[in-house]
């Protein structure tokens, strides 16, 4: 019996959750994976890179999405540990060792703003030397991939970075331009429409040959206008979402984040549509609970074509967050659905 193919979209812990559970799923049905990741990202350790180094791509996504599929060898995860390990300022104290008369005293500076390795993600530096070392963002996340035995692939939505830029609408109805990634996500006010920059980015071929190939496209959840929408905002890309003949599934978020705020659950559907009005979904995932009132949502999901299934999928702290155990339960069914 051959593999169900799937590719999900998204970025940060959405696409992290949302791996997570694949690789729970997969414990019960033969996956082959694959996570097409969003390069807008011009926040904290990817954007100092972006600024000091041009990076081709930014890395932070990118490597949470690896450690999402890091296989669970002790070696395996020991590598995905460290790839998340994140560098803290410089302490001021004299480090532990050189008290034990160990090694060297190490004078330290008192300008901590002189630390370049503060904030930095140690999977990110990886990767920006592989990728300039091979010259290839492909060849280098396939072969960090190998490092950390992941239970699938992990490819950017494009060749190269990307700017993200959105016209908002503040409390006094007035609109402002907002650009870069991290300011839309924390911007004051609606979005009311989003972009990219370029336009027309070169997509990655290889994440188009994915979803020809592909049983399902999975989209969601995470931060709608930033690591969800982006990906039908690349032309090329979006016009295989278009074609592709597999299954579309959209698994909504659990709260609306900063820069969904206002919206409604059936409004975060609706703005699927307004961006790629040719996109059809055959099943929207929601958790009951944290859902809300349920008709308007299978209204907007019936607008795409979608049955809405109502499922409990989030942590049993009572936060909003999804539990990969739970989440990748509810995915076995409709995967396997193909079958």
């Amino acid at each position: 019996m051959t593999a169900i193919r799937v590719v999900a979209f998204g970025g940060g812990h959405g696409l992290g959750a949302s791996l997570r559970a694949l690789r729970h799923s997969a414990h019960e049905l033969d996956l082959e994976i694959t996570a097409i990741v969003t390069v807008g990202d011009d926040g904290g350790s990817s954007g100092r890179l972006r600024v000091e180094r041009d990076a081709l791509l930014p890395p932070g996504d990118l490597r949470q999405a690896l450690a999402a599929l890091a296989d669970d060898h002790p070696t395996h995860r020991l590598t995905a540990r460290l790839m998340q390990h994140r560098f803290a300022a410089m302490s001021m104290a004299m480090p532990e060792h050189a008290a034990a008369g160990r090694g060297p005293r190490i004078e330290r500076r008192a300008d901590r703003s002189q630390d370049s390795l503060a904030g930095h993600a140690v999977g990110n530096l990886l990767l920006l030397g592989l990728i300039e070392m091979l010259g290839d963002p492909v060849a280098a996340l396939d072969h960090a991939a190998e490092m950390v035995g992941a239970r699938g692939r992990v490819l950017p939505m494009a060749r190269h970075a990307v700017g993200i830029e959105a016209d908002v609408l503040a409390a006094d109805g007035s609109r402002v331009t907002v650009s870069g990634q991290h300011s839309v996500a924390v911007a004051d006010g609606r979005v009311a429409s989003l972009r990219l920059v370029p336009e027309d980015p070169p997509a990655c071929p290889e994440a188009i040959e994915a979803v020809r190939a592909a049983d399902w496209l999975i989209f969601g959840p995470g931060s709608w206008y930033t690591s969800v929408l982006p990906h039908l905002l690349v032309p090329e890309l979006a016009a295989a979402i278009v074609a592709s003949p597999a299954r579309r599934l959209v698994t909504l978020n659990l709260s609306p984040d900063r820069e969904t705020a206002g919206l409604s659950t059936a409004d975060h559907l609706a703005a699927l549509h307004w961006y790629l009005p040719q996109l059809r979904v055959d099943t929207v995932l929601a958790d009951a609970k944290w859902v809300g009132e349920p008709e308007p949502v299978r209204v907007a999901a019936q607008a795409l074509g979608a049955d809405l299934v109502l499922v409990p999928v989030a942590v049993a702290d009572g936060s909003p967050r999804h539990d990969p155990q739970s989440l990748g339960a509810a995915l076995v069914p409709v995967l396997g659905a193909t079958r």
